[in-house]
């Protein structure tokens, strides 16, 4: 069975200490409640090893927000999977879409980046979505495939059952705009469909399908009471407990 999962995305937000208390709050406010699903926060890479040192990693998992497609050497301020991993943080968000916008990473290196977090034990929170052109010019479905299809898809059902999947529409990231109930289904629906096609039933019924883009505690329990949204990634309303707490308790 595939997990329901709440995933915060810290983004650039939040010096260390701030991050290490946010994490302590958000672990305390989980004590003793029974959780429909798993949490991760996504925090800066400074702040990883602190804050998997100050949780419970069986009530919060935590990930980098990224990681390099080069294994080890010299690339000057970037950081590997294996460090990640070294932190004792156990997933790691990999296309977002800031990051294929602002630096420009291509399905090639997000297929190396996948391989090298696979390699290191790390679970990927995989992202896809469109742009609100490609929307409203009916792309977004050959758009998001493409995103699935050229960076994912040369791995084996084995590798390829260790993704978590995201999809954002992009239009709707920190926008307050958000897609409807209906339009997140119908993406999702079309994903496991794509999944399906190239893997089969079993992998694609249990492959994880966050919606991310405005979600937050006024629209959770909509967005995941359809059949293919198995969760979140969230952005700014994981910035504080008040506000993740009960998008977490939409399950």
């Amino acid at each position: 069975m595939r997990k329901n999962i709440v995933a915060g995305n810290w983004k650039m937000n939040k010096n260390l200490q701030e991050g290490v208390e946010l994490a302590k709050e958000l672990n305390e406010a989980l004590k003793g409640k029974t959780i429909n699903c798993d949490v991760v926060i996504g925090t800066p890479f400074i702040h990883l090893a602190a804050v998997a040192n100050n949780v419970d990693s069986n009530l919060v998992g935590v990930a980098a927000q990224n990681c390099a497609n080069k294994a080890s050497g010299a690339y000057t301020g970037e950081v590997s999977a294996e460090m990640v991993a070294s932190t004792g943080a156990k997933y790691v968000i990999l296309g977002h879409s800031e990051r294929r916008a602002y630096y420009h990473e291509t399905a090639e290196i997000l297929k190396e980046k996948v391989g090298l977090a696979l390699a290191n034990g790390l679970t990927p929170i995989f992202c896809i979505g469109e742009v609100l052109e490609e929307r409203e010019s009916e792309k977004h479905f050959d758009v998001v495939k493409s995103q699935i299809v050229d960076s994912l898809f040369e791995l084996s059902a084995e590798d390829f059952g260790k993704i978590v999947l995201a999809y954002e529409p992009v239009w709707a990231i920190g926008t307050g705009k958000t897609a409807s109930s209906d339009q997140a289904q119908e993406m999702h629906a079309f994903i496991r469909k794509t999944l399906v096609e190239k893997y089969g039933n079993e992998v694609a019924d249990n492959t994880s399908i966050l919606y991310g883009g405005s979600a937050n505690a006024d629209n959770a329990i909509e967005l995941f009471s359809n059949p293919d949204v198995d969760g979140g990634l969230i952005g700014g309303a994981s910035l504080s407990v008040d506000k993740f707490m009960p998008v977490i308790e939409a399950f």
